[in-house]
């Protein structure tokens, strides 16, 4: 091959690479003119849009990574179109400053005084704002919660019972079963009425008055202080009594095996270790055998269907006591109180809820403990003027001469503190209070 064909070539070659190159000056025109003959084998460049010849621009231009290609009129693309290396991109500087320079500078200041214009009211606005709310909130925070306070305090006040709540200390005792106490009492209530026995049976006993049934329960207290029994069990004791002369007839010789029976299945009923049937057998003066009180037991319990239930005066006293912060003497005095209702037959027509309730009243206002005041009214179940019939008859029997002397001189003693002096004495003193003028009567002479 000659020398100069050679040399020729290699200029050829540098040319193709060279920036000021003839080849890279070529217009588009010229390139189309030339169509694929003119093409070099390599890829051409491509170069970025002129400002000249651009569309509409956004102000802030294109931010992405991708390059637009556009192809001239009449030029098919050469490789995969849209896909640009950042090679290309760095080589295509060059010839967008060659195109114009004038216009990027002018649109590139336009654009940044736009974003500073921007920047700057967002900033203003934002200051504002916050200066705004660092005014505000301290007010209307001390306000809405003041607001908000005020509704929640006064349903709290309207929720609060009236009484004191006395079983919150017994809810971690599980054998006293606070979260029953309610329900329980509403039981014995709802049972009273069917223990209850007929105040008027008196009238067909043909052999019995009401003078020999006060005989026989002071009788039946002798008993029971001399076996040391309960205070439930002589409750319940008479009320098997009355309960069982309500419906039959029976002869004064048979009375005392009555009662002494009644005290057997009530001892057998109530305590954890009853006398043994010889010793009531003894305590008759051996006037009745063993065989007999044993079928006077099976004909009493058949005469009332077997149903010992008895809501016992006791247990509402207790109840009373308890919310009265279980002051002894109160309570004492209350006992002697509530015995009354056994021996004076006048109370017979009354509830034991009722006689417990007026009992322990009357003992409070014997000691002078204060008034009747909304818890005790609660747990009673009574208030004043309904426990006002019955405390009348209390005072009533206490001013009047003694009649049962068992009974008297059982609560005389300073194992019950003098229970029995203590309230006749102020009886007497109170009884025109009451009404009670003819206090030399007996109690069984008040019909005649």
């Amino acid at each position: 091959m000659p020398v100069a064909a050679r040399t020729t070539r290699r200029a050829a070659v540098a040319n193709e690479n060279d920036e000021n190159s003839n080849t890279r000056m070529t217009t588009r025109a010229a390139k189309s003119v030339l169509g694929d003959e003119g093409r070099v084998t390599k890829g051409a460049l491509q170069t970025k849009r002129s400002t000249v010849s651009a569309g509409t621009r956004s102000a802030l231009n294109d931010l992405s990574n991708r390059a637009r290609t556009e192809t001239a009129v009449g030029k098919k693309p050469v490789g995969k179109g849209g896909l640009v290396s950042k090679a290309q991109t760095a080589s295509q500087k060059p010839t967008t400053r060659v195109t114009s320079k004038a216009a990027p500078k002018e649109q590139s200041k336009r654009v940044e005084k736009r974003l500073s214009a921007t920047k700057r009211k967002i900033s203003e606005q934002e200051k504002d704002a916050l200066l705004e709310i660092a005014k505000e909130p301290v007010v209307e925070i001390k306000n809405q919660r003041k607001a908000e306070s005020k509704p929640e305090s006064k349903p709290v006040k309207d929720e609060r019972p009236p009484f004191e709540d006395i079983d919150d200390e017994d809810r971690d005792d599980p054998l006293m079963v606070a979260e029953y106490a309610t329900e329980i009492f509403e039981y014995l209530r709802d049972l009273e009425c069917k223990s209850i026995p007929n105040p008027r049976y008196m009238q067909h006993q043909d052999e019995l008055e009401w003078s020999t049934r006060g005989i026989l329960v002071d009788w039946l207290i002798e008993v029971h202080t001399r076996f040391h029994l309960l205070p439930e069990t002589l409750f319940l004791a008479v009320n098997i009594v009355d309960r069982f002369l309500s419906k039959k007839v029976i002869q004064l010789d048979n009375f005392q095996l009555v009662g002494i029976t009644a005290m057997f299945i009530a001892s057998k009923y109530e305590e954890v270790l009853s006398p043994y049937i010889g010793n009531f057998k003894r305590i008759t003066n051996d006037g009745f055998t063993e065989e007999e009180i044993l079928s006077a037991e099976r004909f009493v319990l058949s005469t009332l269907d077997y149903d010992l239930s008895y809501p016992n005066p006791m247990n509402f006293l207790r109840r009373v006591s308890k919310a009265d912060n279980y002051d002894i003497q109160s309570r004492t005095i209350g006992k002697y109180l509530t015995e009354i209702s056994l021996l004076d037959h006048r109370f017979m027509a009354f509830r034991p809820s009722h006689v417990a309730a007026a009992a322990m009243y009357l003992s409070r206002l014997m000691l002078d403990r204060g008034a009747w005041d909304d818890t005790l009214a609660h747990y009673a179940g009574y208030t004043e003027d309904e426990l006002e019939p019955v405390v009348q008859l209390m005072v009533d029997y206490l001013a009047r001469p003694v009649v049962h002397e068992a009974f008297f001189k059982k609560y005389a003693n300073k194992k019950f503190l003098k229970a029995s002096i203590i309230s006749r004495q102020w009886a007497k003193k109170n009884a025109a209070v009451f009404g009670i003028t003819d206090t030399d009567l007996s109690l069984y002479h008040l019909d005649e």
